[in-house]
């Protein structure tokens, strides 16, 4: 029998079959899965094979098997740094909630993030949220921001979860599709889930005046099923996001600008930094690339990790 996981507590699943009955899952043995060191060998969105067995008056499921992924989210693991954690598998489409603050995301943040959703051929659009409660210089970042990313080919859309701004379009970018929501905790996540599927009634809470930080409310990640032909996956707010397994070489292969103009750097293995004659540097100098993404880009380069306090995050 197979299914797909909706649920992961980490020690237990809730796998959904195509008759759309749903069970309580378990592994039996250990899971290595192409070389990956995970925290997590299952997640949400894996397609699995299931037996079932009767523990005490219960039936349970059995893991026995995960079908190959077309695709996934990791990052780094908050707590080891050496293991990855999966959140999430056979993803069509991520919505990355930005906002400007209350909480804020930075554009490392969101630099980081993209890299990985391209490295995993994820389509990836970016939501401004709470664009009803912004002051004019706030509104003036919104702006920049999606300047930079749709020029880059990225769509961007301002929405408002509390007002339903731009709801519908959101709606309709889901249709058919299984999508993930992400963001910093406090970002609107769940409140947005909310609008578009009110009879879900996920819990939300405010955010906290004293850091401007997000309060965690999602505690795993799990799956739904919607009204209008459409999957979502609600996942914990992200402190950071560590990018995984990179080469230097192909780096710059995951930022789309720097990619374009890959071919008229003098060297082919040129990574953007002191070679002479490269074509990314020079778009750089002449602003026709933004200095934001390139500082981005050499922090990933470095290894560093974000350079901002991550601490605040829930």
């Amino acid at each position: 029998m197979t299914g797909i996981v909706y649920k992961s507590t980490g020690s237990w699943y809730w796998v959904k079959t195509s008759n759309n009955a749903v069970y309580k899952c378990k592994i039996k043995g250990k899971f290595r899965i192409k070389g990956i060191k995970s925290t997590n060998p299952i997640a949400v969105g894996d397609q699995v094979e299931i037996q079932l067995e009767t523990l005490g008056d219960e039936e349970i499921g059995v893991i026995k098997k995960i079908m190959d992924r077309e695709n996934y989210i990791v990052r780094k693991s908050v707590n080891l740094s050496k293991q990855t954690h999966i959140i999430a598998a056979n993803v069509d489409l991520v919505f990355l909630l930005v906002t400007i603050n209350n909480p804020t995301t930075f554009p490392v943040f969101i630099d980081r993030f993209l890299v990985s959703t391209r490295a995993y051929r994820i389509e990836t659009v970016l939501l401004f949220n709470k664009i009803d409660s912004y002051a004019i210089e706030d509104r003036a970042e919104v702006l920049y921001l999606k300047d930079i990313y749709e020029a880059i080919g990225y769509t961007c859309l301002e929405i408002s979860a509390t007002k339903n701004i731009n709801i519908d379009k959101v709606k309709e970018l889901m249709t058919g599709k299984t999508s993930m929501f992400v963001g910093h905790s406090g970002v609107g996540k769940s409140t947005l889930i909310n609008t578009i599927e009110p009879g879900l009634d996920l819990k939300t809470k405010e955010t906290s005046d004293q850091h401007k930080q997000g309060q965690h409310t999602t505690t795993f990640a799990e799956m739904f099923d919607l009204h209008f032909d459409a999957k979502i996956i609600d996942t914990p707010g992200i402190k950071g996001f560590g990018v995984v397994d990179m080469d230097k070489e192909e780096l710059g292969d995951y930022f789309p600008e720097f990619f374009a103009l890959k071919q008229d750097c003098k060297f082919n293995n040129c990574i953007h930094i002191n070679e002479p004659q490269c074509a990314v540097k020079d778009a750089l100098e002449n602003e026709e690339i933004s200095w934001s993404r390139y500082k981005s880009y050499l922090q990933i380069l470095e290894g560093e990790e974000e350079n901002y306090r991550t601490d605040i995050w829930e």
